[in-house]
């Protein structure tokens, strides 16, 4: 991300309109790779292909702004790996890490990993130093501090189903997996932050917040997602979880988030009124049927149908529910800039 693009990602977050509207994608492994005729495997293992693939996203689009910008990652088995979650990887399949808890008993195991030396972190901060000059040279510059939630951690530890069902039948038990979770990943940022000073925001992706009730998510997610996104200074504090989102929604402001990427399931309109005028909101058509299986004209008519019922259009990036999937195609994304572009001051 370039300092014009993190100027206006501010701006618009401190209720500055910008017109026309700002454009901003999540962009990984999921759409990266493909996009850029490179296979998974090369994306993971390639500094260099990884760096050109996203600086070809970066060139393709330069009005566009990429969330969280050259993140380096190893998929869903970034965090996990630290905890010793064995790590499946294939040619040109999202990498999948095993559960290494077989039984709530096994909790009391769960040694808190150190992402100075532990699983993948270390090679996620390696790649980040070795291409740091080139980021830099290019005018652009790492800005955000990144790690999936503790809720989304614990359900890859466990199994989702087995997560789920723990909360309801061991409280205690998955309340003290995820202090454990939660103190690893404050570690895990500081460490980011420290590392790299450029650093001045936060993300966190838990998409197993959108499965629990209002109850649940007091307990098991909020206390514990206000630990890490306060555990920095940071001008943007970016929450993404793409599965339901209405119970999180209120109390997101209180977490200190002000920044949210929500479910193309919920409109723009729906969504301001849960957060309140505080969070930014990014979204929001919907990111599979229409950004990447449908045509440039399903994509136009999906960004007016998003613009219409708006009264008032400040703290709202232009965006898809969720990040950018895969085969999703440069004329569709030149369609929904195009779309944008062409709105009515």
């Amino acid at each position: 991300m370039n300092e014009k693009q993190w100027s206006v990602l501010v701006d618009v977050i401190n209720g500055k309109t910008i017109e026309p509207m700002p454009i901003g994608f999540i962009i990984d492994s999921p759409w990266l790779p493909g996009w850029a005729g490179i296979s998974i495997m090369d994306y993971y293992s390639s500094e260099q292909l990884w760096l050109d693939a996203n600086f070809k996203a970066i060139n393709e689009f330069p009005d566009t702004i990429f969330l969280p910008g050259f993140w380096s990652e190893y998929g869903m088995c970034t965090e996990p790996s630290a905890f010793g979650a064995r790590c499946a990887w294939q040619e040109n399949e999202f990498p999948f890490a095993h559960p290494i808890i077989k039984s709530t008993g096994d909790i009391d195991s769960i040694e808190k990993p150190d992402p100075v030396s532990d699983g993948l972190l270390p090679f996620v901060i390696s790649r980040l130093k070795h291409t740091q000059k080139q980021i830099e040279q290019e005018g652009h510059s790492i800005k955000f501090a990144i790690a999936r939630g503790p809720l989304n951690i614990a359900s890859f530890l466990m199994g989702t189903t087995e997560f789920l069902m723990a909360t309801q039948m061991e409280p205690e038990k998955i309340l003290k997996l995820l202090d454990t979770i939660t103190s690893f990943l404050v570690d895990w940022i500081k460490l980011q932050a420290e590392i790299f000073p450029t650093i001045d925001g936060i993300l966190i992706l838990d998409d197993i917040v959108g499965f629990i009730g209002e109850p649940d998510f007091l307990k098991f997610a909020k206390p514990y997602l206000q630990k890490v996104f306060n555990c920095v200074e940071a001008k943007v504090k970016f929450f993404h979880n793409d599965a339901p989102g209405l119970v999180c929604a209120p109390h997101l402001a209180d977490i200190g988030i002000n920044l949210f990427n929500f479910s193309s399931d919920h409109s723009i309109t729906q969504m301001r009124e849960l957060v309140g005028e505080k969070v930014t909101l990014l979204g929001n058509i919907p990111p599979r049927d229409v950004l990447a299986q449908g045509t440039p004209e399903d994509v136009r008519n999906a960004v007016q149908a998003m613009l219409e019922p708006l009264t008032d259009r400040s703290r709202i990036i232009a965006s898809c529910g969720g990040g950018m999937p895969q085969d999703v195609s440069t004329e569709n994304i030149n369609a929904f800039i195009e779309a944008i572009r062409k709105q009515p001051l």
